[in-house]
Order: structure tokens, then C-alpha cells, then sequence
């Protein structure tokens, strides 16, 4: 989040990750900007890898695949090259909170 896509190529790095739950929480980070950050990616020729995911509240409310599909969704229309794109799935309620 804090790197361009430019500054990525120039380290001679081929991948990236955009989406993390972090970078949504903390940040504020948008579908869209994470749409945005995949196109920048895909435009420089990046491997990127998209992480989806709910939070506690929304598997409770059992809205997962709503949350996931959106996320997906805001970036289809970003990825020039598939074989350059990943998605990761990422349950943020799984994430040190001991519930299962």
C-alpha cells in the first residue's frame, strides 16, 4: 500500500498484494482503490494477488460470499492478464481470534 507500482518494478519485484485486510481497515482503503492499485499493477506488468475476506460481523450475519463477491467484483474490470492475477482469500475473523 505504501509502495508505488513503479517503485516495485524498479526493486525487480513481480509480484504484489493489494486488498489486505489491513490496509482496508486501518487505512480506509475502498473496492475501489484496491481496483485502482490492481490496474496500476497490471499496467506495469505485475503479478498481483488480491486478498478477499469478511469480517467476524459479516460471517455472523452470514454475509461472506456477498463481501467476497464484491471485492471481486470492483477489480474484474482491472485485470488485462489472468494468468497474472491471484486471489487470496483471507477470513479476518480467523485471524488470532481463536473462533473456528
Amino acid at each position: 500500500g505504501e509502495w508505488t507500482a513503479e517503485a516495485i518494478v524498479d526493486l525487480g519485484l513481480s509480484w504484489t498484494l493489494v486488498g489486505h485486510s489491513e490496509r482496508r481497515s486501518k487505512y480506509g482503503e475502498t473496492d475501489e482503490d484496491t481496483a485502482t492499485k490492481v490496474e496500476m499493477g497490471m499496467k506495469k506488468g505485475l503479478n498481483v494477488m488480491l486478498a478477499i475476506g469478511e469480517q467476524l460481523s459479516e460471517r455472523q450475519d452470514g454475509t461472506t460470499v456477498d463481501v467476497c463477491a464484491r471485492q471481486i467484483k470492483a477489480v474484474i474490470s482491472k485485470v488485462t492478464d489472468w494468468s497474472k492475477f491471484s486471489i487470496a482469500y483471507e477470513p479476518v475473523w480467523a485471524i488470532g481470534t481463536g473462533v473456528v
